[in-house]
């Protein structure tokens, strides 16, 4: 399992408007000399305002600023604005899916992980990843 680019360049977008809250609204071509590709960071960014994550001010001195702190605003909401549902299976999401439905032996296992993952990722905020603090038994570092 690996996110894409739309997931991981949502989130560092993210970071970077959580960085500078309280700055005013930053341009796209600003959070986009944070090393994201311009055009995809705009559609990206719809993606986040569509989600009630970041809002834009228009005009010459307009941009994008983070909707709410960042306290508030955690990876799991980032995620499923831009890449949908996290399951590991499609069978979670649609138990239809899958011929065996039910009798599924690994079904179970699954849906298990699924939300185990899920519940992790609600749990941790924007303000944590900025603060840098460890997330369950392993500590989170920038390498």
């Amino acid at each position: 399992m690996k996110l894409s680019t739309r997931g991981q360049y949502a989130l560092h977008a993210m970071i970077f408007l959580a960085r500078k809250a309280g700055e005013g609204p930053q341009s796209l071509k600003t959070i986009a000399e944070d090393g994201l590709p311009e055009q995809y960071l705009e559609q990206l960014l719809g993606a986040l305002r569509r989600a009630g994550l970041v809002t834009t001010v228009r005009g010459a001195a307009g941009g994008y600023h983070i909707a709410r702190p960042a306290s508030e605003i955690t990876v799991g909401h980032i995620l499923e604005s831009t890449e949908g549902p996290v399951n590991l299976s499609e069978c979670v999401g649609d138990s239809a899916s899958c011929a065996k439905g039910a009798a599924c032996a690994t079904r179970d296992l699954w849906a298990y992980l699924t939300d185990n993952i899920n519940q992790l990722m609600q749990g941790i905020s924007l303000q944590d990843v900025l603060q840098n603090k460890p997330y369950g038994a392993k500590e989170y570092t920038n390498s």
